[in-house]
């Protein structure tokens, strides 16, 4: 951690080509963003954590985007407008979508824009899909499918079918449907980012023809020559992206197809640890951080600082999760591996009642009176409130130690409590709220029986990624911001054999994955509110997770800091409006 001593120190390092002469406003034309997690891919392709997601949402625009701070109401970027009926731009039979491309729009090494890198971007995105990335938000709605590769690893999709499902006619871009799929300009409007395919094919990526398609499929982020690299249309574009510092810089973009953003520069500079964060806005060498709910208040009565409070947020964070099949390769954090005092097995929670007793060990009322002071909502399933299918008068799992005491003394025919176990339980550096939750979890489950032992252990975000997608965490927490305004973009994840989650604890219910594939399909929102709440049902006797807190969001900024605004659906920060006045 940096002492306050060094903070003279970090603004040099933090800024290394911004003037610092005396200014009531601290480097007046660049914005410096202090958020927890660090960046793990700039390929859009790759990027599905909020901080590179934040990126790219500056670097590459969208064909179609959500209308500033409301998530109901849509508006065009790089598309002339936004496809309806009534234009045109939808079939009647809802299966059919054509993007009309803007003209004259210039990527950020100053060639122009088409149609056809329009569809590239979609086909990449699609293609592409690698582990644990965001394929499946048009996977799924356009070939009908949530991973190109089948549960062996085999590719499954035929290149005859992307192609027809992805078409250009002339300056329009034409997306036909698998089925009806409600949510599908929603996830246009967060993912549909364009990149240019001359870009990508003279460095060695992916030249949109089917006969090379294969080989890139699946392939590792740092394999992409876009892991590091980009070339978007966006309102900014990079500068440099320095790993070792954790340092990321872009730099306006001066041939913008809407009017240049107002700063010249942005800097994501990660940093897991509150005590930095805080100093570093204190001193105003950041001008936005992440702020833990539990440390809201050491930010209160802090001069030239203001707290953004009660964001809207559409947000399951943190859950814990129960992996069912770990990954017992070289894993510590199994003990011995064996149910004998010292472990546990790979499959140890399998069984429905090790999974009950610990979901009615952990004190819900506890986190969300002591640990976020009562702001926000206790979940009673993923769909948070605010989304057509929340269900609020769900079943949910209370703290009930006699309850816990009861389910534990039957899982796995008694040997879970005559013989006890130990494991290790994990969560990613700098996610205080989430760390919290893990330790009120382990302090109720040691109380039931001595002979239970819970470890606690944080690891570096890129670290904690992997580990996750590798099946190797026994339990982990971690939490859910929407990809788009929809109960889909949560039970799916949560709940589906092929979601985010569910995937990485090796969770599959086949009846569960079918109500989940009927539920998107179904174009009456009645009848898709109640199929939801079924879900929800289904997920609370199931109890594959521990769900903690629907969040709302909270920043701490400089009060020299204008033009902000937020999203529920914002994975990130929207840096194009933001601009600095002093008034302090």
């Amino acid at each position: 951690m940096i002492r306050r001593l060094s903070l003279s120190l970090l603004a040099a390092a933090l800024l290394p080509w911004t003037a610092r002469a005396a200014h009531p406003v601290r480097n007046p034309d660049t914005f410096v963003l202090a958020p927890i997690q660090e960046v793990t891919s700039l390929d859009p392709v790759y990027a599905y954590d909020s901080v590179s997601a934040g990126l790219a949402m500056n670097i590459y625009d969208t064909l179609i985007a959500f209308d500033g701070s409301t998530n109901d109401r849509l508006t065009a970027r790089l598309a002339l407008e936004v496809p309806t009926l009534k234009n045109g731009g939808i079939s009647k039979d809802g299966l059919v979508y054509k993007f009309r491309v803007r003209p004259n729009v210039k990527f950020h090494d100053g060639t122009v824009m088409t149609a056809e890198d329009v569809r590239y971007s979609i086909l990449r995105f699609i293609l592409t899909d690698p582990t644990g990335g965001p394929a499946s938000l048009l996977l799924e709605p356009i070939l009908g499918v949530a991973s190109t590769r089948d549960a062996a690893g085999a590719v499954q999709v035929k290149w005859e079918d992307a192609e027809k499902a992805v078409r250009r006619e002339g300056d329009t871009v034409v997306v036909r449907l698998k089925s009806p799929f409600a949510p599908f300009l929603n996830i246009m409007a967060r993912w549909s980012y364009v990149m240019s395919r001359n870009t990508a094919k003279n460095n060695g990526e992916w030249d949109g023809t089917g006969e090379t398609w294969q080989k890139h499929n699946g392939k590792r982020t740092e394999d992409s020559y876009f892991f590091n690299h980009a070339n978007g249309t966006g309102p900014y574009e990079l500068d440099r992206w320095d790993r070792q510092a954790r340092r990321t810089y872009l730099k306006r973009n001066a041939h913008y197809w809407m009017a240049p953003a107002k700063l010249e520069r942005v800097l994501v500079a990660s940093v897991p640890e509150f005590g930095t964060r805080k100093l570093m806005i204190e001193a105003g060498d950041a001008d936005l951080i992440e702020v833990p709910r539990n440390f809201v208040s050491q930010l209160a009565g802090l001069k030239g600082v203001r707290i953004a409070d009660n964001l809207p947020r559409l947000m399951t964070d943190p859950a814990i999760f129960f992996t069912f099949h770990i990954n017992p390769v070289g894993n510590p954090d199994i003990g011995s591996g064996k149910l004998d005092g010292d472990g546990i097995p790979p499959d140890f929670f399998t069984d429905a009642d090790v999974r009950k007793g610990f979901s009615y060990a952990f004190d819900y009322d506890a986190f969300l009176t002591q640990t976020v002071k009562g702001v926000g909502k206790r979940p009673t399933g993923p769909v948070p409130p605010g989304l057509l299918g929340h269900h609020a008068k769900n079943k949910v799992y209370m703290h009930d130690l006699g309850r816990a005491t009861t389910h534990l003394q039957r899982a796995w025919g008694g040997e879970v409590w005559k013989k006890g176990f130990r494991m290790t339980m994990t969560y990613n550096k700098g996610g205080e709220v989430r760390e919290a939750a893990c330790q009120i979890l382990k302090a109720n489950i040691e109380k039931l029986n001595p002979k239970f032992r819970v470890d606690l252990r944080g690891i570096e975000w890129a670290s904690f990624v992997d580990k996750a997608q590798k099946n190797l965490m026994p339990m982990w927490s971690r939490g859910w911001t929407a990809d788009y305004p929809d109960p889909h973009n949560f039970v799916f994840p949560f709940y589906h054999s092929a979601g985010r989650y569910a995937s990485s604890q090796k969770f599959s219910d086949p009846e569960m994955d079918k109500m989940i594939d009927a539920a998107v399909r179904e174009t009456d929102p009645v009848k898709r509110e109640r199929m939801y709440w079924k879900i929800q049902e289904r997920g609370f006797d199931l109890a594959p997770s521990i769900l903690a807190w629907h969040q709302v969001g909270v920043y701490g900024l400089r009060t020299w800091l204008k033009g902000f605004y937020d999203n529920a659906v914002f994975m990130g920060i929207y840096d194009y409006p933001l601009y600095k006045k002093g008034d302090e």
